[in-house]
């Protein structure tokens, strides 16, 4: 079983096993998640990774062709959607045009046949909550994306489920609005403490939303951790590819503690390849150290190297390098924009790198 964070011996969520085929399309291959109580899981793949497939044989949209579900110590994997404990948010919000914000977000307590005064009251709470308390007279259509997103997000909160539901609900916003609201469903989901999984094909999204990524690809589970794990420790190629900017270094194992890139020996923390074994190691543009040419770098994998490019990004540049090894290839360093301004890093300048060995990720 993937990823039970607090090691609990029954997590809110479990899937096992979880397969599906449409036709000759294999869109998951033996899924197996566990997910505590009050957690918010990011799903992140790129398009066509099996992430929302997920999701709906979660909601029971879909019908797993192997593998169970258990909700909150119950098995759930045939139930009907309708029978299921969750509230669901989509990227198209889904809300109905004809009905006003109020008669929107009380739909689903309607059907349960809740009384009309308790529909009123929790109508009333959950405009207050997403920050809409007078809308409740308006319709859809007079609405910006953001404030329909917000009514959507009520309505799936409005029978107070066990389980959010959220299939890329923030795709269809301004960067803007995008950021907002993404900072509200956090806070909310914190205040009401409610197990939240959250689709998503946004690196940042992700990273800044999340208890725990469960990093996906051709229908497999890549990798489970929390967002600074798998940035800082990505468990296969793919995660260490797929989740923000990377350089990486073809490589042949020294020993323990080193590795021949090009005509450059590079020491690494221990890890455990046998002399001769082909790996990759992977850095962060962050962690390069750039010196201005006539300030040494002073690490055990330092190097001279030409400045290529200098990419403007607002409070950090993204500087190309050259190294002057043969066989190294081109590296990327993050570097702030002061620092760029002081140290005249323009292209064509010569400048001394530093490689952290500790930040130095190693995959066979």
């Amino acid at each position: 079983m993937q990823g039970s964070p607090n090691g609990h011996a029954e997590p809110y969520l479990e899937l096992d096993g979880i397969s599906k085929s449409f036709g000759r399309f294999q869109a998951l291959c033996g899924v197996a998640l566990a997910v505590e109580r009050g957690e918010l899981v990011t799903f992140l793949g790129p398009s066509g990774c099996g992430k929302t497939t997920l999701l709906r044989i979660i909601a029971g949209l879909e019908t797993q062709d192997t593998g169970t579900i258990v909700q909150g110590g119950k098995d759930i994997s045939r139930l009907p959607a309708i029978r299921r404990d969750y509230g669901i948010v989509f990227q198209s919000y889904a809300l109905f045009p004809n009905l006003t914000i109020a008669d929107n977000v009380a739909y689903g307590l309607v059907n349960r046949r809740k009384g009309r005064d308790e529909i009123r009251t929790r109508v009333a709470e959950l405009l207050r909550l997403v920050g809409l308390p007078d809308s409740g007279n308006k319709y859809p259509g007079q609405l910006s994306g953001g404030q329909q997103q917000r009514i959507a997000l009520a309505r799936a909160l409005a029978s107070s489920p066990g389980l959010l539901l959220l299939d890329e609900p923030l795709s269809a916003l301004d960067a803007l609005e995008r950021l907002r609201l993404r900072g509200e469903i956090r806070a909310l989901q914190q205040r009401l403490g409610v197990t939240t999984i959250l689709v998503t094909h946004d690196q940042e999204e992700a990273l800044s939303m999340a208890d725990r990524i469960v990093v996906m690809n051709h229908g497999r589970v890549e990798q489970v951790g929390s967002p600074r794990d798998v940035y800082e420790r990505p468990a296969t190629s793919f995660a260490a590819d797929f989740i923000g900017k990377i350089n990486v270094l073809p490589a042949v194992a020294v020993d323990a503690k080193c590795f021949r890139v090009g005509e450059m020996t590079l020491a690494v923390a221990r890890f455990d390849i046998a002399a001769g074994g082909a790996a990759k190691l992977y850095l962060r543009p962050e962690d390069i150290t750039v010196h201005v040419d006539g300030a040494a770098a002073i690490g055990p994998n330092a190097l001279a190297a030409k400045v290529t490019k200098v990419e403007f990004l607002g409070a950090f540049c993204l500087i190309g390098l050259a190294p002057d090894v043969s066989g190294v290839p081109a590296l990327t360093a993050n570097v702030p924009r002061q620092a760029v301004d002081a140290g005249g890093f323009t292209p064509g300048a010569r400048v001394n790198v530093d490689l952290p060995p500790s930040c130095l990720r190693v995959l066979a």
